[in-house]
């Protein structure tokens, strides 16, 4: 094998993930691997670091046969697992010693090569924390320092910011790409974050255990040069206008994006969808660049949809009359939470109104998962006004609880479980009537697309069904109100993208929605947002009004990303200098 290749794989196969699979990954750069939950990417990455043995085909790793020697490429690769095995109750020195002591480094190469890692990794003045206290964002980071110890030449990274905040994200690949410009290493990295597959400069697209397409990220989006547009009613909504296009032959794939929505053509039929737009009434177009995230949409729904045109179906009946002033659903004011002498939440204030988006954003440690778990009831108010449904939460948290469905970060259903069994659980836990109960079990089958698996366990689905059967589950009463906990974390782009339209339909019917997430691209989708930091408001206003403040010479069009970074980083500079 060429010393220029790093990985080769040839007409690989292996049972149930990968289906003759090839491809040359070159030396000393970054590449990424993407492609829906269930393609294959973790089986590929297992087999490229000699953990797995394929069925068929031949494997490459640095010039070395996997077959035939797995320990010579285990012990020249370091590989980042999706959960990487930190012991928690070892502290960050303790961590990195233990996987030095794994991987035979010595003790004068260690303390060299962690003089190196500490600070780049942040990590310097937390040597004695135990790995369980950091953030997720220092966790991750750890994993990789733990997994650079032996400063290996080609580096395996298996979705290594899933749940990272965006400023943690980007502390991560600069660590990446400072290995590769100063040690010429070579990383092969899964994302399910398709703003990063940019930042590669090579990406493997897999499907169904294939490999559908090899090359640049430019190279992706070259096709969809004049099919792309930006669209927007003066006469409907946002969301009635995305519903509507979604269901035309000549559109692939319609989303909410700021005040408008992005619509990607079908090849040859601009001018039937431009005749298509102007029946809609009202509308402005306008043509724009496409992007890689197009692409990537664009390739998999023309994949599987296979001219399936069918609409999001919510049957969720229009919320009832709710017992508060002006359509305000949400209200807080000076909302305050205390851990002893901690103050998690300090003085935070806002409203959300019925059928509002809404969505909560901060770093790891930022206050707003203290402030969700709140206003859902689950934690105690020390003090402030929190008002949900109509009712006060520091008297009545348990009458709001009955209004509102929540839907965790982390799959909170039973495993062992069937999904028809969680279903029936869950109906009868909101006290739903055996006639009630069947209709809303019949719906959430129906609408989810979950009637294949009813007889299969919660813990044996895929995640994105897992997500949708969570999602039926927190929809069963049919509330007013719908908590969502960094619902898609973890879930492949098309999966998201399925599952806000499924957010849009609600809030369209008048369901009240907030959200927290780490995904900048879907704070686009809210209405309006709210950024915290150390438990404080930082800012708040609709996603245009965010990225409107952050205009810089050379970045005339910011993104939610470049927003909040910028906000985070002004809070940190105002610290220092106080």
């Amino acid at each position: 094998m060429s010393s220029q290749i790093a990985i080769s794989f040839c007409q690989v196969s292996q049972r149930f993930a990968l289906d003759k699979v090839d491809f040359n990954l070159r030396a000393g750069q970054v590449s990424g691997l993407i492609g829906p939950d269930g393609a294959g990417k973790t089986t590929l990455m297992r087999l490229a670091a000699g953990l797995l043995v394929a069925d068929e085909g031949d494997i490459q790793v640095l010039g070395i046969d996997v077959r035939n020697d797995p320990l010579a490429v285990q012990s020249a690769i370091g590989y980042m697992p999706q959960r990487f095995g930190l012991y928690e109750d070892l502290t960050v020195a303790e961590n990195l010693d233990l996987y030095a002591d794994l991987q035979g480094v010595s003790l004068v190469r260690r303390r060299t090569r962690y003089d190196e890692l500490l600070p780049m990794t942040g990590l310097a003045d937390f040597q004695q924390r135990l790995a369980g206290q950091l953030s997720g964002g220092m966790k991750q980071k750890l994993g990789l320092a733990c997994a650079l110890i032996r400063s290996p030449r080609l580096l395996l990274l298996d979705e290594p910011t899933v749940g990272v905040d965006p400023v943690s994200r980007r502390e991560l690949w600069a660590i990446i790409y400072r290995q590769v410009n100063h040690t010429g290493m070579t990383v092969l990295l899964s994302t399910a974050y398709l703003d990063e597959a940019q930042r590669c400069a090579d990406i493997i697209l897999l499907h169904g255990g294939r490999c559908l397409a090899q090359g640049r990220p430019e190279s992706f989006s070259a096709a969809l040069h004049g099919r792309v547009f930006e669209v927007r009613s003066r006469d409907e909504s946002k969301r009635q206008l995305q519903a509507r296009l979604n269901q035309r032959p000549e559109v692939i794939d319609a989303l909410v994006e700021d005040e408008q929505v992005r619509v990607i053509a079908r090849a040859g039929t601009v001018p039937d969808m431009f005749t298509a737009v102007d029946s809609l009434g009202d509308i402005l177009v306008r043509a724009v660049e496409p992007v890689f995230e197009d692409a990537f949409i664009a390739r998999l729904k023309e994949e599987t949809a296979t001219g399936k045109r069918a609409g999001i179906a919510t049957a969720h009946a229009l919320p009832k009359a709710l017992p508060s002033d002006n359509d305000r659903v949400i209200s807080v004011r000076n909302l305050e939470r205390h851990f002893g002498r901690f103050v998690a939440v300090k003085g935070v204030s806002f409203d959300v109104s019925r059928g509002e988006v809404f969505g909560l954003l901060g770093a790891n440690g930022a206050g707003k998962s203290t402030t969700f778990r709140m206003l859902c009831g689950l934690l105690p108010v020390t003090s402030g006004e929190a008002r949900v449904a109509g009712v006060d939460l520091r008297h009545g948290a348990a009458r709001a609880r009955a209004r509102l469905g929540y839907m965790a970060q982390r799959f909170a259903l039973y495993v062992d479980l069937t999904v028809l069994q969680n279903l029936r659980f869950f109906a009868s836990a909101y006290e739903l009537g055996r006639e009630q109960a069947k209709r809303r079990i019949g719906w959430a089958l129906a609408a989810f697309e979950l009637e294949a698996f009813k007889q299969t366990s919660a813990g044996d689905l895929p995640l994105g069904y897992k997500q949708r059967l969570a999602m039926a589950a927190a929809l069963m009463h049919e509330p007013d109100i719908l908590f969502l906990d960094e619902p898609t974390s973890g879930v492949d782009p098309l999966a998201r993208r399925e599952f806000w339209q499924r957010i849009n339909a609600l809030a369209e019917s008048g369901v009240t929605i907030l959200v927290t997430t780490h995904f900048m691209d879907e704070a686009n989708y809210c209405d309006r947002l709210l950024i915290m930091a150390d438990g404080e408001m930082l800012a708040t206003g609709s996603p245009v009004e965010m990225k409107a403040r952050f205009h810089q010479p050379g970045k005339p069009s910011p993104t939610m990303e470049d927003a909040f970074i910028a906000l985070i980083e002004g809070k940190d500079r105002a610290r220092s200098a106080a």
